[in-house]
């Protein structure tokens, strides 16, 4: 089911699969992102152990990017392989 076009705060990519931010709202969900993995990546140094590793930055990452890919496919078109516009 294809959401309003009112409501969509992603649209399908023209090339490939995935979304692309059209709105304010998709914009700042991508900002808000990066904002929350540059953070998690600046709990770590040179001598941070594999486990500090895991739980501060890649658990973190692999959460914020699963809900990320929830909120454009909520918010989104309906994405789908493709290859340029249909003429």
């Amino acid at each position: 089911m294809e959401s309003n076009s009112h409501n969509i705060w992603f649209k399908r990519k023209t090339y490939g699969w995935g979304w692309t931010p059209v709105t304010w709202q998709g914009w700042l969900a991508i900002f808000v992102y990066i904002i929350l993995v540059v953070i998690s990546a600046l709990t770590l140094d040179d001598q941070s152990p594999t486990r500090e590793v895991m739980f501060n930055f890649a658990l973190p990452v692999a959460l914020l990017t699963f809900a990320l890919i929830w909120l454009a496919y909520k918010k989104g078109e309906r994405p789908r392989w493709q290859w340029g516009n249909k003429k």
